[in-house]
C-alpha cells in the first residue's frame, strides 16, 4: 500500500530532482534512498530460510565446533 508525502525541500535540490531524475520518478528515487534506513527486515523470516539451508548449517556448525578447541588452549 503506498501513502501520499508533502515535503518540503529547497528550490536548488527540486529543480535537480526534475532535471537529473525525471519528473514522474522522483518518488521511487527517494524511497531507494529512505528505505534502508527506516524498512525493518523480518529477521524470522530470514533466519528460517538461512536454517532451512543444510548445507550451510553443517559448515557453520563444523565451524562452531573447531572454534572450541580454540578457547581451550587460550591463557586466563
Amino acid at each position: 500500500m503506498q501513502k501520499k508525502l508533502t515535503i518540503t525541500i529547497d528550490a536548488e535540490v527540486y529543480d535537480g530532482l526534475h532535471r537529473i531524475i525525471g519528473r514522474r520518478r522522483i518518488s521511487r528515487f527517494i524511497e531507494s534512498l529512505v528505505r534502508p534506513h527506516v524498512a525493518q527486515p523480518d529477521l524470522d523470516a530470514a533466519y528460517r530460510q538461512m536454517a532451512a539451508d543444510e548445507a550451510q548449517e553443517a559448515e557453520a556448525l563444523e565451524w562452531a565446533e573447531g572454534t572450541i578447541g580454540d578457547v581451550a588452549h587460550e591463557a586466563r
